[in-house]
């Protein structure tokens, strides 16, 4: 059992955490190289130092922005299965992460957090969660940028996890992979990820939300791109003749149902959302994702995304569409249910830190998703990041480390059962 002096602020966690959301690591959607912003290498490369400041001599970040590390195993545990801890050093690119300030509201009282810059606020009505915190610390930034706890909040209760361990020799554990990764955000975490070279049985992601969650299931993704071809002329003698396919695309868009979208939909249901469009008169493409819990719920969806653009041409003779389907993601509860013991240790690890479990669902994908279809089972464990991909998003201390302590006991719990 680990030992360590009560401190209610957890200054080690809490200082990693700080200085990692410091550093501006934002990853940018359209670009065409890997990683897709050079300044992710900022802080991968002060994380190799602190590796190999803990020891972990094969610490190195490669040229993709990959930081990898290995914490040896234990005298006499090192036929314990290798496992990982990954999360991803990017930050959401459509809201600014540089010059975060990271700023204190020490025992809140249950009210609404006015940030201190640009009037904005943290609405407790639309945070119940908040109200699991009244008394406890939480971190905002300022008002001017994200806070960037997702997922800096995971990087840095992976590196406090192994700092306890170092400074405690008499805890036991089996070999224990590190990887932090760039461009999650952008949806590229793991491109060019070698699962195999890394040589784990089983990873975990940081990068989860409230304390005591896990997640094994996350939706099945495919995306379609519906191309409306129509007839392009000069506008001035364009009468029965010009047939304007971006008039085309706006009519598909405009007729897809409410019910079913993004902004009326929870829980398991999925969804069909159209996010981009772009063309001209003569052509136009509207990108839409399509996302379901199962994935017999896919087909269904291209199909009526196939019927409406067919619906949208009818109303404009002589247009065209071609639907291209293309598959992103599967849910990765079909990769979990073949290693049980992922999520059956992790579940315990919780119940050790003093919560109730509680099983659950990421209305998204994570690098997980990619991870355990390529055969690294990959489930997702909480770090307390609350609000992300925004100016209120916040994190309470308590839930970093409740965190740092569950994944300690996935260590231990991995150590004790499969010596």
């Amino acid at each position: 059992m680990l030992q360590r002096a009560a401190d209610s602020r957890f200054p080690g966690l809490v200082d990693r955490f700080v200085a990692y959301a410091k550093v501006h690591t934002t990853s940018v959607e359209e670009s065409e190289t890997y990683p897709s912003s050079e300044r992710q290498f900022d802080l991968a490369r002060i994380l190799v130092d602190e590796l190999k400041a803990l020891g972990l001599n094969d610490a190195q970040v490669d040229d993709n922005c990959y930081v990898t590390a290995t914490l040896p195993a234990t005298q006499g545990y090192e036929n314990v299965p290798v496992i990982a801890f990954i999360s991803h050093m990017d930050t959401y690119p459509e809201v600014s992460g540089e010059n975060v300030v990271p700023t204190f509201w020490e025992n809140y009282d249950g009210g609404d957090i006015v940030l201190p810059k640009n009037d904005k606020k943290i609405v407790a009505a639309e945070n119940p969660y908040l109200q699991e915190c009244i008394g406890e610390t939480i971190i905002t930034a300022d008002g001017t940028t994200l806070l960037g706890a997702d997922d800096k909040a995971g990087i840095a209760e992976i590196m406090e996890s192994l700092t306890r361990i170092l400074e405690n020799p008499d805890f036991a554990h089996g070999p224990v992979k590190i990887a932090f990764t760039p461009d999650e955000e952008v949806g590229a975490g793991v491109k060019h990820f070698d699962v195999e070279a890394f040589g784990a049985l089983v990873a975990y992601t940081m990068d989860g939300g409230r304390r005591g969650e896990v997640e094994d299931e996350t939706f099945c993704a495919d995306s379609a791109t519906v191309t409306f071809v129509g007839r392009d002329i000069h506008p001035g003698y364009a009468k029965d003749k010009m047939i304007p396919s971006v008039k085309v695309a706006a009519e598909f868009v405009a007729s897809l149902p409410r019910d079913g979208a993004p902004e009326t939909t929870e829980g398991a249901e999925g969804y069909i959302h159209p996010i981009g469009i772009k063309g001209n008169t003569s052509e136009t493409e509207v990108s839409v994702l399509i996302r379901d819990f199962d994935a017999d719920g896919l087909a269904p969806k291209a199909a009526m995304i196939r019927e409406f653009a067919e619906k949208a041409c009818e109303q404009w003779p002589g247009s065209t569409v071609k639907v291209e389907i293309k598959e992103y993601y599967r849910n990765m509860k079909y990769d979990l249910a073949k290693e049980p013991r992922a999520m059956d240790y992790a579940l315990e690890a919780v119940r050790r830190a003093g919560m109730k479990p509680i099983r659950g669902s990421i209305r998204g994908g994570t690098d997980g998703s990619t991870l355990s279809a390529r055969g690294l089972p990959t489930p997702n464990i909480f770090t307390g990041e609350q609000d992300f991909h925004g100016y209120g998003e916040w994190i309470c201390i308590k839930d970093m480390e409740l965190a740092t302590h569950t994944l300690l006991n996935i260590i231990a719990i991995w150590a004790e059962r499969e010596k």
